[in-house]
């Protein structure tokens, strides 16, 4: 399925996973926005909006999360890696090109220990959201692709 895939494709992945990432942060600063507005750059505006510097670097982060994709989720570049080993260095990953971007960008104190453990917890969580509604969607294609399957044997 990998092998027709074109550019679009993966520019619509990438405008889709900005937009939901663009959403989580707008509600997360009308949440948190003003109490987190001198702790991370993230919130800079508080609970008025996202900054472009934010927006801009969101956007960064995306196009670096589709393009490790890209490298460890599809057969485009690697070949002959297993499942797991792929999901294992692309979760690791994710998880330090996150880590580069908080320091990098002053998402949060990077001396609080508690906000890392905020990070970690929230990863996780994000991480296995992901994973479980990857499997519901690919439930769905599998059972949609076995209905027309039956379909073609009658």
């Amino acid at each position: 399925m990998d092998d027709r895939k074109n550019i679009f494709d993966y520019i619509g992945q990438l405008f889709t996973r900005y937009g939901v990432m663009v959403v989580i942060f707008i509600v997360l600063s009308l949440i948190m926005g003003e109490h987190a507005k001198n702790l991370s750059t993230l919130f800079a505006l508080g609970s008025s909006g996202l900054s472009l510097a934010t927006l801009g670097q969101l956007f960064l982060l995306t196009v670096i999360l589709v393009l490790l994709q890209v490298i460890f989720l599809s057969d485009v570049i690697i070949k002959d890696m297993s499942l797991i080993l792929r999901n294992v260095f692309f979760f690791l990953s994710v998880m330090a090109v996150s880590t580069v971007f908080v320091i990098l960008f002053a998402w949060f104190p990077v001396t609080e220990p508690s906000a890392w453990i905020g990070f970690i917890v929230s990863f996780v969580v994000c991480t296995f959201l992901s994973a479980f509604i990857t499997r519901l969607k690919e439930r769905a294609e599998n059972k949609k692709m076995e209905e027309a399957l039956n379909r073609l044997k009658k």
